[in-house]
């Protein structure tokens, strides 16, 4: 993973993520190494696509932060376009002004609303070839034990997982459906020890084919893979 270390022209630290470099904001989750995972996957699948890369490619980076996936795949995927989405006004303004610096205010979009809430309207159903999520997936109670460190510097809204840690996961799962073309891909990641988790939500949405797994350097499950099926 790049480290920060550099400024951009008004002095502020930049943070580089799969290539490119990230302005960073209070209220919003610096992206961590395990991203890269998920990115990486990302790009695999894209070049996968029967349209890559002569196609008009549309991906939607869900719960985006600093716009760091969508940002990474603009970079290295030219003819995608992408619409990055979340909740927070700190999330898309920062989202907003990635964009912008890079210079892809003309191919990312970025969409401030519940989950799925904010691409309605926009005739994106069933027109998606990937959705790529790093949502929250620490349970409520770590994050007031052991995990609560974590809050010190960076919002709860990017951790908290609910309960169980998947409360987002499965609204994921289930909703994005609705917005993947058959055959198209959704890529997202859990945290430790989650991968059956993922597995069986997936398997309950029957949608979808059997899901694969990215690993992480210690060989654990960190993101999951899986292509909407074509008959649904």
């Amino acid at each position: 993973m790049d480290k920060a270390g550099v400024e951009d022209r008004t002095g502020a630290a930049l943070h580089r993520f799969m290539g490119v470099d990230l302005e960073l904001a209070p209220g919003v989750l610096v992206p961590r190494e395990e991203t890269e995972l998920l990115g990486r996957t990302a790009l695999r699948l894209i070049e996968g696509l029967p349209d890559y890369p002569a196609g008009d490619l549309r991906v939607i980076d869900m719960c985006c932060g600093s716009g760091n996936l969508a940002l990474a795949i603009a970079t290295h995927v030219p003819k995608a376009r992408l619409f990055a989405c979340d909740l927070t006004d700190e999330t898309v303004n920062l989202a907003k002004r990635n964009a912008e610096r890079c210079g892809f205010s003309d191919r990312i979009t970025v969409i401030q609303g519940d989950l799925f809430g904010g691409l309605a309207g926009r005739d994106l159903e069933g027109k998606i070839d990937l959705i790529v999520c790093n949502p929250p997936y620490i349970s409520t109670q770590r994050l007031e034990g052991d995990s609560a460190h974590l809050l010190d510097n960076e919002p709860r809204e990017a951790f908290d997982g609910g309960p169980y840690g998947i409360s987002i996961h499965q609204r994921l799962v289930r909703d994005a459906l609705a917005f993947l073309k058959p055959g198209g891909w959704l890529a997202f990641e859990f945290g430790e020890g989650q991968h059956r988790q993922a597995a069986a939500l997936l398997a309950r949405a029957r949608g979808y084919e059997p899901a694969a797994f990215a690993e992480d350097a210690a060989g654990l499950p960190r993101a999951a893979y899986v292509q909407k099926r074509s008959d649904v």
